[in-house]
């Protein structure tokens, strides 16, 4: 998009006036409060969740905790102005629309209007026994309403009501103060292209073959929001980062740590109290679709830390240029943006799938160590052959249902588009959007072009995930990220723009706040 086209494309946004969306105005004029009388308010409590070893794992082969190098961390963060709320939780555990319920609850605010971000940190323990889906993909007649939470499930549950429930006592006026640092050390992108013009994902062994300490295409932009009371001290903070953080994540030898993540927000947490208590701070992730932290799989939770280290180093850089917000109050939309999908493999295509992905699963359960693609797919040694195989036999009832609705004439009724749920925030001079997926970086790239504001944090793992969005050019290939939708039960393959109209969406609402 040249810089006419962006011209044009926020003139319309701003011409089309303020937008209403699922009954929540973004231009605030709801409240009745003047631009001069707006005054947004915070409070924020940060609080600890240990696991126990045994607990459960989201691994395919039934593996437990082995190790709990710490706990895991969530904060809670109320953001009020006038008689606009907004919740924004960040928390080391996979989010979901269950946690987001609770809060609501607890607030008695519209449960769209809190925000559950993940780090999307992979050494955690399961959270219940099932009905807390990690990814929105299922019929609405296969969702399960009833859970069962696990011990720690239960822990961070009653943490999360009690926190909200101190909330709104603790609110003080705030001003909101913002500078965006630079991290190009800890992530790559982990999508590789063959001379072929395939596609793989480049996991480390992979990565080590490219080159010296490669990382490639990667966002290194790491934002630091900050807001201080009438006093000048800052009472709360948001920091962001784009990498999925697997560090001191290994599937069949599973520890609970935060990852680099929660050390690098501990880091900014401890530097902006000067001495004191340690300010509650949370971290949202990145559009990380294609992005990875190095060292999967190798890493370790001391590597995890010292990756912290490096983006906390380069977060407290940034504090050092902070500026002060020139707008003042919150405004917030929240709707469904809907994402076009393409239609099925053809039946020729289905069926040598198939006869691939049972040869895979047959070899890998023998223990063939040489079980490492399959239609598309690859793997690392560092799984075992069996994971491999549990990997390769969750796509085969895709391929499968696929197949069925070919024969019986039905391929053409599969569904057109995703409605999937964003986020959009603007505090100040910042604009901050959650999408409830794994975005592809290509679309946070086009959400901060298009953008009005002077700073804009494009963030997936929001309230749960449809799973892996990609933007339109990663669009049609067939590695792990970019041909997700056979991990789901059921949606079609994405269809050019795919995740780009989510950023020009979210680009129109913040344009007209």
């Amino acid at each position: 998009m040249t810089d006419v086209d962006r011209r044009e494309f926020l003139q319309k946004s701003v011409a089309l006036g303020a937008a209403v969306t699922a009954g929540i105005p973004l231009s605030r004029k709801a409240s009745g409060l003047e631009k001069k009388e707006r005054q947004l308010e915070v409070a924020a409590i940060r609080f600890e969740t240990m696991a126990q070893l045994g607990d459960p794992t989201g691994g395919r082969t039934g593996s437990k905790v082995m190790d709990v190098a710490g706990p895991l961390k969530t904060t809670i963060m109320l953001l009020k102005d006038g008689d606009l709320r907004v919740c924004i939780v960040a928390t080391d555990f996979s989010s979901n629309d269950y946690l987001q319920d609770v809060v609501a609850k607890r607030l008695n605010m519209p449960k769209n209007h809190v925000i559950v971000f993940s780090s999307h940190n992979h050494s955690v323990p399961l959270q219940s026994s099932g009905g807390i889906p990690d990814y929105h993909y299922s019929a609405a007649s296969e969702r399960v309403e009833e859970i069962e939470l696990y011990p720690i499930g239960q822990k961070l549950v009653e943490q999360l009501r009690d926190s909200a429930e101190h909330l709104p006592d603790r609110l003080e006026p705030v001003s909101v103060w913002y500078a965006e640092g630079r991290e190009g050390r800890i992530t790559y992108n982990r999508k590789g292209h063959r001379a072929d013009g395939s596609t793989y994902f480049m996991r480390e062994a992979d990565r080590e073959l490219v080159g010296k300490d490669f990382n490639g295409d990667i966002d290194r932009q790491a934002p630091v929001i900050v807001f201080k009371n009438a006093d000048g001290r800052a009472v709360a903070g948001l920091v962001q980062f784009t990498g999925h953080p697997v560090t001191s994540y290994h599937p069949e030898k599973p520890v609970v740590f935060g990852d680099w993540p929660q050390t690098a927000t501990d880091i900014v947490a401890r530097e902006l109290a000067g001495g004191g208590e340690p300010i509650p701070v949370g971290f949202l992730q990145g559009c990380a679709g294609d992005v990875n932290s190095k060292e999967m799989f190798h890493g370790g939770v001391e590597r995890a830390r010292q990756f912290g280290q490096m983006l906390g180093q380069s977060y407290t850089n940034a504090l050092q240029e902070l500026k002060p917000s020139a707008r003042r109050g919150m405004d917030y939309a929240a709707e469904t943006v809907p994402v076009p999908l393409a239609p099925l493999p053809s039946e020729e295509m289905l069926i040598a799938e198939i006869e691939e992905i049972r040869d895979f699963i047959k070899r890998a359960k023998a223990g063939n160590e040489d079980t490492l693609a399959c239609v598309g797919l690859n793997f690392p040694r560092a799984l075992s052959p069996n994971y491999r195989a549990a990997l390769v036999e969750l796509i085969l009832p895709w391929n499968e249902w696929a197949l069925q609705l070919h024969w019986k004439g039905r391929a053409d009724t599969v569904m057109k588009a995703i409605d999937l749920p964003i986020h959009v925030i603007r505090i100040g001079d910042v604009g901050i959007l959650g999408m409830q997926c794994e975005p592809f970086q290509g679309i946070g790239r086009r959400l901060r072009w298009l953008s009005p504001l002077p700073l804009t944090v494009p963030c997936g793992y929001t309230n749960g995930s449809h799973g892996y969005i990609t933007d339109s050019k990663n669009t049609g290939d067939r590695e792990y990220m970019s041909a997700f939708y056979r991990y789901t039960r059921f949606r079609p393959p994405l269809r050019e723009p795919a995740g780009d109209v989510i950023a020009d969406r979210a680009a129109e609402l913040l344009a007209r706040g």
